[in-house]
């Protein structure tokens, strides 16, 4: 068996053959070139399939780039390792900016005003929002069908404009941590103490495909987490589980959890 057989056959079971499958094309390509191949922007999870592909591969050198400092959505790059010449990313950031005066929008608003768009998410990279608005990240190609037709983020007028690089700034995000016992390890338990709702109402979020595990779909409420695990809810941010401490004499699990907002 090959060993891109052996890496497709790995992500078939979770469903996540298809970008394997892009991302070796980049690869190989990358290699018979002996220059390099850019993918589209890739969530941590999809880039950790990057790091499995190029780590299959003895002459390809892996990197990434987002934009800008600390950004969670990029771009790789499959390079052979004698090319010594620039890559190119692609990538252009627009200012995006309304009267905060009598609007406000949230990161959530804009992601859906561009997707209604029928942009793909793929070229599309983080939206750090701001003081005076947002900024988006965007392959380069999309620049002038983004500024010409997002005029709107919901009932508010917008007005964009392509901004440098230098000027998005790092993410600020708010987080707090959350010292608290659970009864067990499972998806619900975990997301209902971490978001501050109750097993039952968590329960019916988990089966309406609000909640993601690592960035894929979450399974079902009875999910196993563990250590390092990062679950996001649509809508109300992110959730890291930093420590299981140990259980208490009752048995109830006593969790570290650094929540984003």
């Amino acid at each position: 068996m090959s060993e891109r057989e052996k890496i497709l056959r790995f992500y078939r079971a979770s469903g996540d053959e298809d970008i394997a499958a892009k991302l070796l094309d980049l690869a190989e390509s990358g290699l018979r070139n002996r220059k390099y191949k850019v993918s589209e922007f890739l969530d941590p999870y999809g880039y950790t399939v990057a790091e499995t592909v190029a780590a299959h591969f003895d002459r390809i050198k892996l990197a990434s780039d987002g934009g800008y400092q600390g950004a969670e959505r990029v771009k790789a790059v499959f390079s052979d390792e004698d090319f010594e010449g620039k890559v190119v990313y692609g990538i252009t950031a627009v200012a995006i900016a309304w009267d905060k005066r009598y609007y406000q929008i949230s990161h959530r608003d804009v992601l859906g005003s561009i997707m209604a768009l029928g942009i793909k998410r793929e070229v599309t990279g983080d939206i750090v929002m701001n003081p005076e608005g947002c900024h988006l990240l965007i392959d380069a190609a999309m620049r002038d069908f983004i500024i010409a037709n997002l005029t709107r983020i919901g009932s508010a007028p917008v007005s964009l404009t392509e901004v440098s690089l230098e000027a998005v700034a790092a993410r600020e995000e708010k987080m707090k941590e959350i010292r608290t016992t659970v009864s067990s390890l499972r998806l619900d338990a975990i997301a209902a103490a971490g978001f501050g709702t109750s097993r039952t109402k968590m329960a019916a979020e988990i089966d309406a495909d609000k909640l993601k595990v690592n960035w894929q779909e979450a399974k079902s409420s009875a999910q196993s987490i563990k250590t390092g695990d990062v679950v996001s809810m649509r809508g109300r941010g992110r959730l890291e589980v930093c420590e299981v401490l140990g259980q208490t004499k009752k048995g109830r699990y006593s969790v570290l959890l650094r929540r984003y907002l």
